[in-house]
């Protein structure tokens, strides 16, 4: 099986390509400029491989939470790559794929995205990185109070309130990783595409856990 995996949740957005249960490749690109930079990412990942989407056999985006503009560039991406290729696709929450990361650590798993507005985008998962419940934006204290002692914690909104973190629970526990998510996207993906989890790239929908802040624009 080969798949190409795009995340543009936030600003490290990042592309890679799965073939026989492997990630051959990876192209991270740590900025926001994802409208303008993402689809070279594709292609630049793709020529390196040798390969043409036409020759891929599904398309996987991480569907959010986080940035809407974000959200809308990936999602697009991976549509009318789809589209093009006649492939189905995979859409996976970004939170999900940040609690596999960490799989293992603890019997209760928190991923956080920074959400903004002093609330974080999260989730409780179990050891298994199996979702609890639905995902929520809401200031962490107010999360926290949800957490057990002993959990692990990840994401850019954990690096973020770290400090709170451990004042209210100081048995948690916050491994290292890295918040580039395509290469663990695709290999969720592809074993939602061995077991027939797959949607039409036209079926793919945004998380969107609250709506979008938009400022009225100022007069002269």
């Amino acid at each position: 099986m080969r798949l190409l995996a795009v995340d543009t949740t936030t600003a490290r957005g990042s592309v890679a390509l799965l073939a026989e249960g492997e990630v051959r490749g990876e192209v991270r690109l740590d900025a926001d400029a994802h409208s303008k930079r993402i689809l070279p990412a594709v292609d630049f990942l793709l020529r390196s491989l040798g390969l043409r989407p036409a020759e891929l056999d599904a398309f996987a985006v991480a569907t959010g939470p986080g940035s809407f503009t974000g959200l809308r560039v990936g999602i697009s991406t991976v549509q009318g790559l789809a589209l093009g290729a006649g492939r189905p696709c995979v859409g996976i929450p970004a939170l999900d794929v940040l609690a596999a990361r960490i799989r293992g650590v603890s019997s209760c798993l928190v991923a956080w995205m920074d959400a903004w507005r002093g609330e974080v985008y999260g989730a409780l998962y179990d050891s298994e990185a199996r979702r609890q419940g639905d995902i929520t934006a809401e200031a962490p204290d107010a999360f926290l109070a949800r957490v057990p002692e002993g959990a692990g914690f990840t994401g850019d909104g954990a690096r973020l309130y770290r400090e709170l973190i451990l004042s209210r629970r100081p048995g948690a526990i916050l491994p290292e990783r890295g918040l580039f998510l395509a290469g663990t996207l695709a290999t969720l993906a592809a074993e939602r595409v061995a077991g027939g989890e797959v949607t039409g790239p036209g079926e793919l929908r945004p998380v969107y856990v609250r709506e979008a802040a938009i400022r009225p624009a100022s007069r002269p």
